[in-house]
């Protein structure tokens, strides 16, 4: 896949389209931080009133300075909850869009992408990044929406009492433009290679958790423990060296502010003599809460930069082509006749073609056997049949039709696989056997092709019966059980083509001979790969 590089602001552009469905409750939420920061420089003006208050000979105003406290206090808390509460509710649509959108991406890619790619950073894309989202979504729009309006009404109540001095801080604003733009790209860079780090972690624990007993077989625990301290440790240097940038970031714009503020109180004493005492204290007041809508900012600003590096990771996943499905022909039934011409293929990363000029034919209801070596290319063949590779020098025809010709779903449909690797959930007998589009079939089908597949012999012997949990991928199941529920499951689907890989090698001799016998009653009327 070509990636190209995009800005950090066509990235958050289109992170926003996914907003735009809830824009009135983002509006909302802007309308309550406008609120709440408008409150800011008020609380200015009320101490600039107070002090003219007790300079003043009548003190009829102090009556009303209480109410007019309480009353910012309870309007800034109605404008603080409005806003958190509204975009939090946003964000976590977001959210939730998000995370549905990759995992169906993730039902649609090709086999290869599942082959090029490692599974942790493709778990943690999931779990970390789109977290790292949420922050630029929540927190970060919270801040620079709370703390930029109050700067901005901070600044206009400045530049309203006296613009002249209110100046300097358009001298300074270069200078944070600068120190932002620095800051932005070093830690979108170092944000990279935490996500990078995280999705290392996953997988480091993923490959223990899975393969504990051969981790434990052959005495790997010190070799685990230590490749998962190594990434933990790169996380640790990568994420102590962001908290650096952004406190160092955070300390020379507060530096640059203070610096202005410094210049500032020392003009005002000079060019502020007709102001009364109130006026005064209220210009430095407002000056003064300046750096901590500044402070806010700059933390929001991290967050955007994390959250634009995990958006950049979900939109690569989202953009890559699909499995190819551009077939018309559908059919109801299909006869099951077979046939491969002048079949070359060769996976992207090899040297040499794993199958080369391979040509015959399985008639309806016939069983063909593929022997050979192992890395023969037999799985290879098998796999083209049911399109998870691409061929395209030579032809598989699926009752005289070109496969290519065929809609992927129904295609598929017409196909009924057992890997040597089986593959279970983490559910039930009954709904592994009846999984997927199968999840209709009746009970006594269910029981049928467990029957079928020799599997009601250990079935019926459990205490719950086809209703007993599994686990994750049947651990609770012996290599030879979990076999014969893969072979129920295909049976069950009763596809005119069935692909045996393998399939009985996990299995004892006693089940072999049992599910041998049960094969030649159901593979009379199916073609069968074996």
């Amino acid at each position: 896949m070509h990636k190209t590089s995009k800005t950090n602001g066509e990235i958050y552009k289109r992170l926003l389209t996914y907003v735009k469905p809830h824009r009135k409750l983002f509006i909302i939420s802007i309308f309550g931080f406008l609120i709440y920061s408008s409150t800011q420089p008020l609380f200015a003006t009320l101490i600039q009133q107070i002090i003219d208050t007790l300079q003043a000979k009548s003190r009829e105003q102090m009556y009303y300075l209480p109410l007019y406290f309480s009353g910012l206090v309870v309007v800034r808390g109605i404008g603080n909850y409005l806003g958190n509460y509204f975009l939090a509710k946003v964000s976590l649509n977001v959210i939730h869009a998000l995370r549905c959108e990759l995992f169906d991406k993730y039902t649609q890619l090709p086999t290869v992408y599942f082959d090029d790619n490692n599974s942790g950073y493709m778990i943690s894309r999931i779990t970390h990044n789109v977290g790292q989202v949420a922050q630029a979504t929540t927190d970060a729009v919270r801040k620079v929406v709370q703390e930029g309006l109050t700067a901005l009404g901070l600044l206009v109540y400045l530049f309203y009492t006296n613009w002249q001095l209110s100046l300097v801080f358009l001298v300074v604003a270069p200078v944070i433009a600068l120190l932002v733009n620095y800051v932005s790209k070093r830690l979108r860079m170092l944000s990279k290679r935490i996500q990078d780090s995280i999705g290392d972690m996953t997988h480091i624990t993923s490959e223990l958790v899975n393969g504990h007993r051969i981790v434990r077989s052959y005495g790997g625990e010190a070799y685990e423990k230590r490749r998962f301290v190594e990434s933990s440790l790169y996380n640790r240097r990568q994420s102590l060296k962001a908290t650096t940038t952004s406190g160092i970031h955070n300390q020379s714009m507060q530096l640059v502010i203070a610096i202005a503020l410094a210049f500032l109180m020392y003009m005002a004493l000079f060019f502020m003599e007709q102001a009364s005492v109130g006026v005064f204290v209220g210009y430095l007041t407002a000056a003064f809460l300046l750096p901590r809508p500044f402070r806010q900012l700059s933390d929001a600003n991290s967050d955007i930069q994390r959250g634009i590096v995990a958006a950049e990771s979900l939109f690569e996943v989202l953009d890559t082509e699909s499995e190819p499905d551009n077939g018309t022909c559908r059919l109801d039934s299909c006869q099951g006749a077979l046939e491969f011409r002048n079949l070359t293929f060769q996976y992207g990363s090899a040297n040499e073609p794993a199958l080369i000029d391979i040509s015959f034919k399985a008639e309806p209801g016939q069983t063909i056997a593929l022997v050979g070596a192992s890395g023969g290319g037999k799985s290879t063949l098998v796999n083209l049949v049911s399109r998870f590779y691409p061929h395209s020098q030579g032809q598989i025809l699926l009752d005289g039709v070109e496969i290519n010709g065929y809609q992927l779903a129904n295609l598929r449909r017409h196909i009924a696989l057992v890997n040597q690797q089986v593959i279970l959930f983490n559910d039930t007998i009954a709904n592994n056997i009846a999984y997927g589009a199968l999840a209709g079939a009746s009970r006594a089908a269910i029981e049928q092709a467990a029957t079928d597949a020799y599997a009601m012999e250990f079935v019926s012997k459990l205490e719950h019966g086809l209703d007993t949990e599994i686990g994750e991928n049947g651990v609770k199941l012996s290599g030879g059980q979990r076999q014969r529920l893969a072979l129920a499951r295909a049976l069950l689907k009763d596809a005119p083509i069935l692909i045996l890989d393998e399939a009985t090698s996990a299995l004892d001799t006693e089940s072999e001979r049992y599910i041998q016998a049960a094969l030649q009653k159901v593979l009379c009327n199916r073609t069968t790969l074996v």
